[in-house]
């Protein structure tokens, strides 16, 4: 897999990709190499090649490349289950119970980070007003 670092001239699907996909396909494909080579030249290519092997047959070796530039990470994932004929690896019960509560708990967090700016708010909206009550309006700067 090859792509600039910056997300510039189409290479921001490419490294969406490579951010959520890939951790997720070398998990599930421990013994595949998967190497990523990413430059400084943002109108290079940004491309992911496939090398096949045969294991029982002759050395020969098949390689399909996917042009992965000004394409979104879904779409790339596609084209490379199509070439590769993989199978997508369903959730089983369990880990399907693991993400409704990671997901459940992030709901809670934000519910919990927008009452606590509220209360923060206030907090400072008070210590203001009884700053500006006691007479001191230099203090209220800081």
């Amino acid at each position: 897999m090859d792509f600039a670092r910056d997300l510039e001239d189409g290479h921001y699907g490419p490294r969406k990709f490579w951010r959520n996909c890939l951790p997720r396909l070398k998990y599930h494909n421990p013994a595949i190499p998967m190497t990523v080579n990413r430059t400084n030249d943002q109108s290079g290519p940004a491309l992911l090649t496939i090398h096949f092997t045969n294991p029982s047959g002759p050395a020969a070796e098949r390689t399909e490349v996917i042009n992965m530039k000004h394409r979104p990470e879904s779409e790339i994932l596609d084209q490379l289950l199509a070439i590769t004929r993989a199978k997508v690896v369903k959730p089983t019960a369990e880990e399907s119970r693991q993400i409704q509560d990671i997901e459940d708990q992030n709901a809670r967090s934000e519910r919990d980070y927008v009452m606590m700016a509220e209360v923060n708010a206030k907090r400072k909206r008070e210590e203001a007003f009884l700053i500006q009550a006691r007479g001191d309006p230099g203090a209220m700067s800081n």
